[in-house]
């Protein structure tokens, strides 16, 4: 089974953004798996950025937070995991069930991970697009 190998550590910040304090490392598909992924020390997540009716199901302070925060990371990358031994460039849809299955990881019921993952699937395309746009403006 795929696992975090930390718990998160977060700092909260005066504007309603959390940092993350120390590396958040995941392992897709199972753990000790080379589909690792690092959301490095200093990244900063909203957790979760859904509209209201869901966060009802899953509020910021629940278990959840570290698949959020992966979710938030994978956004911010367009999915592209890079490391010394391999690239993968991953599709939102893919994105998407890797919060999925991190949720399950981390305890989350099937309720409220459904309620998660159906909310990032219909809401997630805007961030998903306001992210490529920044990097394009980036690169140009």
């Amino acid at each position: 089974m795929s696992s975090f190998t930390e718990l998160l550590l977060v700092e909260q910040l005066p504007n309603g953004f959390w940092k993350i304090e120390r590396d958040l490392v995941y392992f897709v598909g199972e753990e000790g798996s080379e589909d690792k992924i690092t959301v490095s020390a200093g990244f900063i997540s909203d957790f979760f950025s859904i509209p209201f009716p869901a966060t009802m199901f899953l509020p910021k302070s629940e278990k959840g937070n570290a698949a959020a925060v992966l979710h938030d990371f994978l956004f911010s990358i367009l999915g592209e995991v890079k490391t010394p031994y391999n690239n993968i460039k991953r599709t939102r849809a893919q994105c998407d069930k890797i919060f999925l299955e991190s949720m399950k990881v981390l305890g989350v019921n099937w309720f409220k991970r459904w309620i998660m993952y159906r909310a990032v699937r219909m809401g997630g395309g805007f961030i998903w697009n306001k992210h490529a746009r920044k990097l394009k403006n980036n690169v140009e």
